[in-house]
């Protein structure tokens, strides 16, 4: 089954701005089979995706978080719960401001601790290619990182997967999905 993913979701359980409802109808109005609500740990409303279960939805909706890690510095983790697997994504490394070299040192250090799936190769939704590289070994995704309506939809994952969260985690896991942009100067794969 094809599917259509958002990997880096927030709402007003952290700084979205738009509830886990409006979240979950706007991906589902522009097409998405599933989305990831990965809000900020350091801010998120306790209990709040609870409102995930008074949705009716088509869409997967996939319940995670986004971790602020401290490695050299802070950096973001998404940690995304399937059914039985997780999926951890080292999040928009160009926020960092660093040279590559330094970035690449940090997602090494954070692999050795956390265990990364894959990196982000966008930053709020447009595509970072320099770190679309070989040098980064983990399956790289596009993510939109939407905190505000304009920019659901920026970048997403799509793939060929039975519609099941592990099953998706698996296909991100192993490389087996390819990365869409709004923007069309950026590369599709």
């Amino acid at each position: 089954m094809h599917l259509k993913g958002a990997l880096h979701v927030h709402t007003t359980c952290s700084d979205g701005v738009l509830s886990v409802a409006e979240t979950i109808a706007a991906h589902e109005a522009q097409g998405f089979d599933f989305i990831c609500l990965t809000d900020h740990d350091f801010i998120m409303r306790p209990g709040c995706y609870e409102a995930v279960k008074e949705v009716k939805t088509e869409m997967l909706v996939f319940l995670g978080v986004e971790l602020m890690y401290f490695e050299r510095g802070y950096v973001h983790i998404s940690r995304i719960q399937g059914d039985r697997e997780t999926l951890t994504i080292f999040n928009h490394p160009s926020e960092l401001l660093l040279p590559l070299k330094k970035v690449l040192q940090r997602i090494e250090a954070v692999n050795r601790v956390v265990s990364l799936d894959a990196v982000e190769i966008t930053s709020r939704g447009y595509y970072t290619p320099e770190y679309d590289i070989r040098e980064i070994m983990f399956p790289k995704v596009a993510t939109d990182d939407s905190h505000e309506p304009h920019m659901i939809g920026r970048a997403w994952v799509e793939m060929d997967a039975k519609r099941s969260k592990d099953e998706i985690i698996a296909a991100i896991k192993a490389g087996d999905f390819w990365n869409c942009f709004l923007d069309k100067a950026a590369r599709r794969r």
